[in-house]
């Protein structure tokens, strides 16, 4: 998400960026587990959950801790933060993982719930979006449940300046020389929507609507459930 991930030094210090970047990000992973855990599909024991775009493992760290009967697979495009997120959890048992992408995972209703945390959001809404949402809504059995973070566009017209504001202030405080100029190349690479389009998206890909159950400035949290 926030630069290289080819970079050795982007990998060996993605979370502690993320952490500068990103208010509550450190709670993102423990709060969709929980979430996800208390759900009436994944929250059965020894059911299968996906994590799509693991990265370099937070939320499967917090998957073995708070559910280790869970059979995981994690998935991700990139060898390299594949690489990082295996040695982080190289003591865990059971994970399959496997370097791809939803799209060609080919494992329809086969999943209880699923992960994806920090990962729409580098899609362009020219129809990848839409082709990664609904290859999550096949991977999961009827009822089954996605948690989704992502980077939103602000839907409060004339608060916009002001949150930009507090984020680069945020990251200041955090430790993070992040300026206006620093900021654009990564905001260019990224493709937000709002909510609106977001439900549009969602309904198009065979979940119902989505409950929003995090917010910190523009990234936020939902619950998304496939339809029976």
């Amino acid at each position: 998400m926030v630069t290289n991930p080819a970079d050795p030094l982007f990998q060996a210090g993605y979370d502690r960026i993320v952490q500068q970047l990103i208010p509550g990000y450190a709670s993102l992973a423990r709060l969709a587990v929980a979430l996800l855990a208390a759900g009436p599909t994944a929250g059965v024991s020894g059911a299968d959950v996906l994590v799509a775009g693991c990265g370099t493992g937070a939320e499967l760290l917090e998957a073995v801790a708070q559910r280790p009967d869970w059979r995981l697979t994690a998935i991700d495009p990139s060898a390299a933060m594949l690489a990082v997120a295996q040695e982080r959890l190289k003591h865990a048992d059971g994970v399959d993982w496997r370097q791809c992408t939803a799209e060609s995972l080919q494992e329809e209703g086969r999943f209880a719930g699923a992960l994806s945390v920090l990962v729409l959001q580098s899609l362009p809404d020219d129809g990848s979006k839409l082709a990664f949402l609904s290859a999550l809504s096949r991977s999961l059995e009827p009822g089954g449940q996605l948690v989704l973070v992502d980077l939103m566009r602000p839907s409060l017209s004339g608060l916009e300046e002001q949150v930009e504001a507090a984020w680069l202030g945020f990251q200041r405080a955090s430790g993070t020389p992040a300026t206006e100029e620093e900021w654009a190349p990564l905001s260019q690479a990224l493709h937000p929507i709002g909510v609106a389009r977001l439900t549009a998206l969602v309904n198009a890909a065979g979940f119902g609507d989505p409950a929003r159950i995090f917010q910190a400035l523009d990234v936020e949290g939902f619950l998304l459930q496939r339809r029976r």
